[in-house]
């Protein structure tokens, strides 16, 4: 999925690379990030396995037990501090997601 994702946005960032309005990109880019860690926390299902990969990939212990516990829906979840640390945009980076813009 992600081999073909990339292929996408790399060709979506060619033909808009000199658009008037690179805000747009730069919007198009977060939700591509956001989406992509709602997908993972869906992946992880339950509160147990959550827990396991948010303190695997060096979010704190608190943190973890917070987020792998709330109540809230996947799409919000993924706005969460917790994944943010968990999943930067570095980690994006080396699965091969291309950045649309230049921050």
């Amino acid at each position: 999925m992600v081999q073909q994702l990339a292929e996408y946005l790399r060709g979506r960032r060619g033909y808009f690379s000199f658009c008037q309005t690179p805000s747009v990109l730069l919007e198009l880019d977060s939700w591509v990030r956001r989406r992509l860690r709602c997908f993972k926390w869906k992946q992880w299902k339950r509160g147990k396995r959550r827990f396991a990969e948010l303190r695997r990939l060096g979010v704190g212990k608190d943190l973890a037990a917070r987020t792998a516990g709330s109540p809230h829906g996947p799409w919000r979840i993924s706005r969460s501090p917790a994944l943010s640390i968990a999943m930067p945009d570095v980690f994006f980076a080396a699965l091969g997601v291309p950045l649309l813009s230049v921050r």
